[in-house]
């Protein structure tokens, strides 16, 4: 079968430390009930800098600097002082770490309805600095337009508009865009045109980096956790299409997908299966991040002594497309689900989503290379009593192996540390879910030494109210044959070129004879 391919990725950090206390819904909600909390006296204090969070190594891992080889060796917890990098580049391989100022800078270019206001001296200065970063062109420049006077965002934030802060000062405001609607009330369009705006910085590094042609992308699909839409259809959307607008796929139509942690991976399948059905070449699958998991165990870190690490928003974009022979290959037919049936004990989860689909294409645990799921940072989960979560993953998978007789008990320390990694996204919900690793996985699998992977997606369905189910999907990831078959006859294109030429021979021949 001629299975589509993961032709580019990149991944985007945004340094954040205004909205940790503005925007995230630990800070907001203390604010609101316990005004005075020596919590919210003391997290100030314990907010990174620009550069601590740009040599923190599991940021320069998630941008593509740094390995995960290179995270193992370091043992655990990078949040140490010692631990910091030096000098390390806010530039990687597969994106950036992008400066608060900056970003703010980025959402007034996303703003479409003259929502997002700037000060002149903010305006001017922000322009001069976004002229430095290659990825964003003189038109996207070009929207930000003039400054206003100061008095015209302090006149704003008497109105229920949501302040925008750098360094602590008002720079901007974000206003509501509708005056009875709660679906567009300011905070509600701050939350969502951040999103866009970090979802716009990673589709403009995807192409940057991977030299991609953007009227080539057919269609784009959003997997963020935010939902965009008004009072008659609060989650309408279409955050895909506002990205790929400004991201200039001027010959791409799409839409959003919603699945609380575990949509990146449904995404990857759908866009997976609408390239492999022929119905689109190349699909872009996108997510931007979220405000209000920012400082989210904010308290945990503060108790005990540590940074407040929740200090950015992510954002991640990937390109699917047809097969061209060196890519890795998405197994469409080898897909994981956890089905309403399912249950949600952790061994009929990863059963439902590892060695059910494995055996049925005549696979075990072992002849995974790789496994990614849920890569949080355990810097940040195990203060918070989490633990490490994707090590409890890669534990229970190969506890699975064991009782398939698929490894020995002795072999499982070895299984963990050859077929897990350690965890290196932020929280950021649907960011760490997998598609972290995927980078890495298009280089393992080309030029690396490894043959299979697999994406886990989990997603807990219950956040929404609606349900007590748990979620999860997963897909299988292979190094390319580098051959090409045609779909309808079974047959290399190579054959079927010989075929036809015989064929016409042979024709020839009979008209000759005749």
């Amino acid at each position: 079968m001629n299975f589509p391919v993961i032709k580019g990725t990149s991944y985007v950090l945004v340094h954040a430390p205004d909205m940790i206390m503005q925007n995230g819904t630990t800070q907001t909600t203390e604010r609101a009930l316990n005004p005075d909390s020596e919590y919210l006296k003391e997290a100030p204090k314990h907010i990174r800098k620009f550069d601590e969070v740009v040599n923190y190594l599991p940021n320069q891992v998630y941008i593509g600097n740094k390995t995960p080889d290179d995270l193992r060796a370091v043992p655990q917890p990078w949040s140490d002082p010692d631990k910091y990098l030096t000098n390390a580049s806010r530039v990687g391989k597969y994106g950036e770490i992008m400066p608060e100022n900056e970003f703010i800078g980025l959402m007034k270019i996303c703003d479409a309805f003259e929502l997002v206001y700037l000060n002149k001296e903010f305006t001017e200065s922000v322009k001069e600095e976004l002229k430095k970063n290659p990825v964003v062109s003189d038109a996207l420049i070009s929207r930000i337009t003039e400054g206003v006077d100061q008095s015209v965002l302090e006149e704003h934030m008497k109105n229920h508009a949501e302040g925008l802060y750098f360094d602590g000062k008002l720079v901007g405001v974000v206003i509501k865009a509708h005056d009875v609607d709660a679906n567009l009330s300011a905070h509600v369009m701050l939350e969502n045109i951040v999103t866009k705006a970090s979802g716009l910085l990673a589709a403009l590094h995807l192409v940057d980096k991977n030299d991609i042609d953007p009227n080539e992308v057919e269609y784009v699909i959003e997997c963020s956790e935010e939902a965009c839409g008004d009072m008659n259809q609060r989650g309408g959307g279409n955050f895909a299409k506002s990205i790929a607008e400004l991201a200039g796929f001027n010959s791409a139509s799409g839409s959003d997908i919603r699945g609380f942690c575990a949509a990146p991976t449904h995404t990857l399948i759908a866009a997976s299966s609408h390239v492999h059905s022929g119905t689109f070449k190349n699909v872009v699958m996108v997510a931007g991040g979220c405000t209000a998991k920012l400082g989210m165990n904010g308290k945990d870190h503060v108790k005990k002594g540590l940074p407040i690490l929740e200090d950015v928003i992510g954002g991640f974009a990937i390109l699917i497309s047809e097969n061209d022979g060196v890519n890795p290959v998405l197994r469409t037919d080898i897909v994981g689900r956890h089905t309403v049936g399912t249950g949600s004990s952790p061994q009929a989860v990863i059963t439902s989503l590892v060695t059910d689909p494995l055996e049925k294409a005549g696979l075990t645990v072992k002849d995974v290379d790789k496994y990614s799921a849920e890569m949080q940072n355990p810097d940040i989960t195990k203060p918070a009593g989490a633990g490490d979560v994707p090590n409890a993953n890669f534990k229970m998978i190969g506890a699975l192996g064991v009782m398939k007789k698929q490894l020995q008990k002795a072999e499982m320390p070895t299984f963990i540390a050859e077929h897990g990694m350690e965890g290196w996204a932020p929280t950021q919900g649907h960011i760490p879910s997998g598609v972290p690793y995927l980078g890495f996985c298009r280089e393992d699998l080309t030029t690396g030494k490894l043959n299979r992977a697999m994406i886990i997606g989990k997603g807990s369905l219950f956040l929404g109210r609606m349900t007590n189910l748990f979620d999860g999907v997963s897909i299988v990831i292979e190094r390319n044959s580098g051959k090409l078959e045609d779909e309808n006859s079974g047959v290399s294109k190579e054959e079927v070129k010989k075929l036809v030429a015989e064929a016409m021979r042979n024709f020839a021949s009979s008209l000759v004879e005749e």
